[in-house]
């Protein structure tokens, strides 16, 4: 008997949560094909009913935050007290979102992975960038908007990706609380007065 739409669905969906997962934990080069499905509980053979390359598969990785998922893991603490866009820049720059390296944001994990891969993959990943800074365009208030979101997007993805990178947890903090407080100050935004999420 044939599967259903429904579960072809959710086997796709399992198979790119956990190549989400091992992705931003080892990176892209360094996880197989087996060590994902292996991870969604799954067969080698079945990855092929999804998807043609790892590659693909990759881009499928990077474009889901189209859809909101790893986004609604940041919590931000101050949702109430300030708009959407500057929440989530707190939320983005967070201390939860640092930690959570699961299910952070596949801006910030993978861009050298991203720089070394496939068309599919640049693509999808220029999909969610450029759906970001629309996102953060709406929030930034009076002229050159554009370039202003494009400043605050770059330290969003630039601050995190380094903190991640070094070994000294108060550079890390600094790094990312830099990142947020200049975020804001190009936005034109009031600062929160404590970090969300923590």
């Amino acid at each position: 008997m044939p599967y259903t739409k429904e579960h072809k669905q959710k086997t796709r969906d399992s198979i790119v949560d956990s190549a989400r997962r091992l992705f931003n934990r080892h990176g892209f080069a360094d996880v197989s094909i087996d060590d994902i499905m292996a991870e969604a509980g799954l067969t080698r053979g079945g990855f092929y009913n999804h998807f043609g390359t790892k590659d693909e598969l990759y881009a499928a990785v990077v474009a889901q935050i189209l859809d909101g998922t790893p986004a609604s893991r940041w919590s931000c603490n101050q949702a109430e007290a300030c708009d959407v866009i500057p929440a989530f820049v707190s939320a983005y720059l967070s201390q939860a979102h640092f930690d959570n390296r699961e299910n952070c944001c596949s801006l910030m994990a993978l861009p050298s992975d991203v720089g070394r891969s496939g068309e599919p993959v640049k693509r999808a990943y220029r999909q969610v960038l450029e759906y970001m800074i629309e996102n953060l365009e709406t929030g930034v208030s009076g002229g050159d908007s554009r370039r202003r979101a494009l400043a605050v997007a770059a330290l969003c993805i630039g601050g995190m990706a380094i903190a991640r990178a070094v070994d000294d947890a108060k550079l890390a903090q600094e790094m990312r609380e830099a990142a947020r407080d200049t975020a804001f100050s190009v936005a034109g935004w009031t600062m929160p007065r404590v970090e969300a999420a923590e």
